[in-house]
């Protein structure tokens, strides 16, 4: 299976672990995923809190690459995903914003190829059944908090996950790879996103919350699939915290047994080793 591959911003710069454990996994699975050539920054906060067209621009600029590989596109951050869902549903449902786009882009939208969410690929189209079937060193007894966050949840009829309020993708997928994912109120709670550094205190207690609540009900780890979360759960955590948090994509990793992924834990700010050594270990 063939893929086109948008990897973003974040997963070249301070989430290279994310990255890594994508294309590790994705091979393991035998999927070959081709980096779209040319592709360029989603926007981000920045563009579409500052100019919709930009916003709109941008993403497009990336989808029209991604007709010419006529593959559909798997795009593991959530940040990332929403901006280049968001220009694929405006461009079908709004003919005047896809005129535009066509005009200034030079080309000719026609719907195809689509725009997937990484973990929605794995669970929906791969998957769950033929994922658990790879597994080498199941990831049993240990309790994680799936922590979606807001980027790709919301709004549902652009993301179109199973739910927008207690999403299960995630939960259902670490589940097949032998974990125990916990029941928890907070999976879809904002980090504090972007305000980080105007306002790390808020940004601490939000996120703060968050790992709070994950080791009240029991949780040996937090999982996500978002980049800037991944930060903030790190950066911003309350002083004495020390709940790892892990990319989905490192846990699948460390479940179907691939020796490189010793090599993630180094990236991340609280150490995981003690969690992932534990599975390696059998």
């Amino acid at each position: 299976m063939k893929l086109a591959y948008y990897p973003g911003c974040s997963l070249e710069a301070t989430a290279k672990e994310f990255d890594s454990s994508v294309r590790a996994v994705s091979k393991a699975l035998d999927i070959e995923l081709v980096e779209i050539p040319e592709w360029t920054c989603c926007g981000a906060t920045s563009a579409h809190a500052t100019n919709h067209k930009l916003s709109i621009g941008l993403p497009a600029l990336t989808i029209k690459q991604i007709q010419n590989l006529g593959l559909d596109c798997v795009v593991p951050c959530s940040a990332c995903f929403n901006r280049l869902k968001t220009t694929e549903y405006q461009m079908i449902h709004d003919a005047e914003i896809r005129q535009e786009m066509e005009k200034v882009l030079n080309f000719k939208y026609d719907g195809q190829p689509r725009v997937y969410d990484l973990l929605a690929y794995f669970v929906e189209k791969i998957g769950i059944k033929n994922i658990s079937q790879k597994v080498q060193k199941p990831l049993k007894g240990l309790k994680i908090a799936c922590y979606y966050g807001c980027l790709s949840v919301r709004p549902g009829h652009i993301t179109e996950i199973d739910s927008t309020e207690n999403p299960m993708q995630m939960d259902n997928l670490l589940k097949a790879l032998g974990a125990t994912p916990i029941n928890w109120s907070y999976k879809v709670d904002c980090c504090g996103a972007g305000h980080s550094v105007s306002k790390p205190a808020m940004v601490t207690n939000l996120s703060g919350n968050i790992l709070a609540k994950a080791r009240e009900a029991g949780a040996d780890a937090v999982v996500n699939s978002c980049p800037l979360c991944q930060t903030n759960l790190e950066m911003r955590r309350p002083q004495g915290e020390d709940i790892p948090v892990f990319f989905f994509t490192e846990l699948m990793g460390l479940a179907l047994g691939l020796p490189e992924a010793g090599n993630w834990w180094s990236k991340h700010l609280v150490d995981p080793s003690k969690v992932a050594n534990a599975i390696q270990a059998g």
